[in-house]
């Protein structure tokens, strides 16, 4: 009879072991259990977000041209990226600026990115070159990429100086290809133009690359460079915003343009729109936005801890979900879909007198 009753312990014992891990499992999903589990949050996760959060350390700090520095970045197992991509740089002021890569997407033990000084700017870049140094860890977010190099059957770029950056890689990638491209370069002068000799050596025997020193040429002639293109020509322009609005003015039919910003548009509306409230649903919480506020002011007022970077809108750091309300969108970035259930809270605002976000 012994026997017997061994084998019912053992097997009564086992159940309960399992049952134990079940219920070990179930509750890690769910820590509310046998309450619903709350669904997946939104907000904080856009595709336009970093999905790879790190710390990489300074290898490398090289003056290439004037006012501007290249750093090297060096960690283990890095993402491949591709031509255009940039990374989130967290500063050691807690700033976070956006820099595009220009080094090899293919090496997994580094990232390269330049940035050049911008005097009367917001503090970023002048934190860069005065602060970051070799021996130095920063934490970086991405790559992400917003401004791909898409397949089309001939490319045209057209450069204001340290707009270089996203460009370059797709210069290599296109010349080791062999496809049919050309360059405007322009900056205000030779010394001030970064990577110009790879890029000049990149187009050696075939014409392809015109660099236009205001110092010594003016300003590049943005029409001449874009008549007669071919329809299905890729146009690409990355520098000051009045470059950006020539090109677009004097873009072909048939071409498709492609753009990447590194400041705001300089048209927008007007600052001091109306007054209304916004209720962060997931923290119980509503918070009035004044005349003339931005949404981001008033929420991280109430959660410090909600990301934004450029403030602008043109660098998607601070989407946010809209839950319920209708939005006035004053972004540079979010695509049609993206704007119909989601906004840009440091500039975007409020179509009447609530938003619902998923926060």
């Amino acid at each position: 009879m012994a026997l017997p009753r061994l084998r019912t312990v053992a097997l009564v014992t086992g159940a309960a072991l399992l049952t134990r891990r079940a219920l070990k499992r179930r509750i890690a999903r769910s820590p509310l259990w046998p309450l619903p589990a709350l669904p997946e949050p939104v907000s904080g996760h856009s595709q336009r977000r970093p999905t790879t959060i790190r710390r990489l350390l300074i290898t490398g700090r090289t003056v290439i041209a004037e006012d501007v520095v290249q750093l090297r970045l060096e960690g283990s197992g890095l993402a491949r990226w591709q031509p255009g991509a940039h990374l989130d740089l967290v500063l050691p002021s807690g700033l976070v600026r956006q820099y595009s890569l220009c080094g090899d997407p293919d090496d997994t033990g580094g990232y390269t990115v330049a940035t050049r000084l911008v005097a009367d700017g917001r503090g970023g870049s002048r934190e860069v070159h005065e602060q970051l140094r070799e021996g130095l860890e920063i934490e970086v977010r991405g790559p992400r990429n917003r401004f791909p190099l898409t397949d089309a059957p001939a490319y045209v770029f057209v450069v204001g100086g340290i707009g270089i950056t996203p460009v370059l890689p797709m210069l290599r990638s296109l010349a080791a290809s062999g496809a049919d491209w050309r360059l405007l370069y322009g900056g205000r002068s030779r010394a001030s133009m970064p990577f110009l000799e790879e890029i000049e050596k990149l187009g050696t025997g075939g014409g392809r690359v015109t660099v236009v020193a205001q110092d010594e040429a003016g300003h590049p002639d943005v029409t001449a460079a874009l008549t007669g293109l071919a329809p299905g020509t890729a146009v690409y322009c990355c520098g000051p915003e009045p470059l950006m609005e020539a090109v677009t003015a004097a873009l072909p039919e048939g071409c498709t343009l492609h753009l990447e910003r590194f400041s705001a548009t300089t048209g927008g509306g007007p600052v001091d729109s109306s007054a209304f409230e916004v209720e962060l649903r997931r923290s119980g919480r509503t918070v009035p936005v004044a005349a003339g506020q931005s949404v981001l002011a008033a929420v991280r007022a109430e959660l410090p801890h909600v990301p934004y970077s450029c403030e602008q809108g043109f660098c998607g750091t601070c989407q946010q979900r809209v839950l319920e309300g209708e939005i006035e969108h004053r972004d540079e970035l979010l695509t049609d879909d993206e704007r119909g259930d989601s906004m840009l809270i440091c500039v975007s605002r409020c179509r009447g007198e609530r938003l619902v976000l998923d926060l």
